[in-house]
């Protein structure tokens, strides 16, 4: 198994924070179903102010480029993703049009 995080900001404000989060209370099953069958074991997101990180484990076939091209050909995905862009800010230096930004592990220790 495969652990990805994930780094994605928020708008800045209070009120739509909150709308951002009650979404995530309640996400949509086929969200749900749609993470799931794309080989995502286990998926969480942390917020510290307006900056969120995910933690993703997934399965040793899983593919980003797969799961894009799934998203895109379901219409319950894209009506998601236009939704929460009402909420989501790319982060300093991610590419046009990109949400979620891969993180690069610098330290891990092990007991």
């Amino acid at each position: 198994m495969t652990r990805y995080v994930l780094a994605l900001d928020l708008v800045d404000k209070p009120d739509l924070i909150e709308e951002y989060e009650a979404y995530h209370r309640e996400v949509w099953p086929e969200i749900k179903e749609s993470i799931l069958r794309s080989g995502v074991h286990h998926m969480a997101i942390y917020r510290f102010g307006n900056r969120l990180m995910m933690v993703m484990e997934v399965s040793d076939n899983f593919s980003f480029e797969q799961k894009a091209n799934a998203d895109a050909e379901s219409e319950h995905v894209q009506e998601w993703e236009k939704l929460m862009w009402k909420y989501q800010v790319a982060i300093p230096g991610a590419k046009a049009g990109e949400k979620w930004v891969l993180m690069d592990k610098i330290f891990e220790i092990n007991g």
